[in-house]
């Protein structure tokens, strides 16, 4: 069975980031031919430092990486196409995909939703309205009913060692120019969107009683953190201290060393879709920033998710769990709503876990998809 994605760099990384964590598992779990075309290689390379940006045809991790061009070139279309997050094919491959025999299984591989209609979507046909091909939704999400998360087999092991290894940990941290964990010390991974409640925050955990060390990746909070700061601009390596804060800006991480922040930290903040899901692998406590949209329509996916992600807690936890989670996407009372989640982290971090669980308890996103194109190319 072979495989084309194709995925356009729209914002940020998370296009990409989802695209190749679905490449990389189809090629190395499951030995399947796989291209990714991707039209912004330069964005790929921050997340993947491998990458050369300047190749048009590379290998990498048994993926066959094409740059994405206006003008493809002659090649045999998959047996499998996938459209990655809802980014369209050009003309001259559709009309390639219809002239392949038997065609292609044509899937539009959509962003992810908590929401109940992503189950009713899921799976749906979308006859092409002039040529004999006919696309799928294919809708990831959190019930047997969608078609689940990208997961990879190695992830939990690898992630249970990681966690339970004081020295592994301390060596990663060592790497990116950090101390070792403290006692007593919460460490905090801070990734997000600019945020009008962001400076409130800073100067909760600065107020506090407690340590906190936050680590900030490369990303679009920083300007806001450099004028609470009251600084020019932060550069990676950089270190403040203001009260019971400590403040570290990371460079750029590739995707598994996040991954490994998201492991060690306490608490993550996160945002998008590959960083949100990621941070739920983690099983670790987090607090997610949705793509903010016009009219607050990305507010009913944030509560979309947090009735799954709460429905096991007791009432005052997912009380404050939605109060807090409400606030960083509101932008306002954060600061006040923080000091009871803080208290609540214990509590929160043994929910992280059982979460957990509950999700790798269903197929993972490529697992279904294998599922689904082998019944339709039988």
């Amino acid at each position: 069975m072979t495989w084309d994605i194709f995925c356009t760099v729209i914002d940020n990384y998370g296009d990409i980031g989802v695209s190749w964590r679905l490449a990389r598992q189809l090629s190395m779990e499951h030995a399947l031919p796989v291209r990714l075309w991707v039209d912004d290689l330069a964005a790929f390379q921050h997340i993947r430092p491998e990458v050369d940006a300047t190749l048009a045809v590379q290998q990498l991790a048994g993926v066959e990486i094409r740059r994405w061009t206006s003008l493809l070139p002659d090649i045999e279309v998959g047996e499998v196409v996938i459209e990655a997050l809802a980014c369209n094919l050009p003309d001259e491959f559709i009309a390639r995909m219809a002239l392949r025999q038997p065609p292609p299984v044509w899937l539009n591989l959509e962003y992810l939703t908590a929401e109940a209609w992503g189950a009713g979507v899921h799976g749906l046909p979308s006859p092409h309205p002039r040529l004999a091909l006919c696309k799928h939704f294919f809708m990831p999400g959190y019930t047997l009913q969608t078609g689940g998360l990208t997961r990879e087999a190695w992830l939990a092991p690898e992630r249970d060692r990681f966690q339970a290894n004081a020295a592994a940990r301390a060596a990663y941290f060592s790497n990116l120019g950090l101390p070792a964990e403290q006692a007593g010390e919460l460490r905090i991974s801070l990734f997000c969107y600019e945020n009008n409640a962001l400076p409130g925050l800073l100067q909760a955990w600065a107020n506090g009683i407690d340590s906190v060390r936050v680590l900030v990746p490369r990303g679009k909070a920083l300007p806001l953190i450099a004028a609470w700061l009251g600084c020019e601009n932060l550069a990676a390596g950089t270190t403040w201290q203001r009260g019971a804060l400590s403040l570290h800006v990371l460079p750029m991480l590739d995707q598994d060393s996040y991954d490994r922040l998201l492991w060690a930290c306490d608490l993550n903040f996160v945002r998008g879709e590959d960083s949100f899901t990621r941070a739920q692998f983690a099983a670790r406590p987090l607090v997610w920033q949705a793509y903010v949209q016009d009219d607050e329509a990305h507010l009913p996916k944030l509560d979309a998710f947090l009735d799954l992600y709460c429905a096991d807690m007791d009432s005052e936890l997912a009380a404050q769990t939605r109060d807090l989670w409400h606030a960083w996407n509101q932008e306002t009372g954060l600061a006040a709503a923080w000091p009871k989640l803080g208290r609540a982290l214990p509590a929160l971090t043994a929910h992280a876990r059982v979460w957990d669980r509950q999700l790798a308890a269903h197929p993972d996103l490529v697992t279904n998809l294998l599922n689904f194109c082998r019944k339709w190319l039988k």
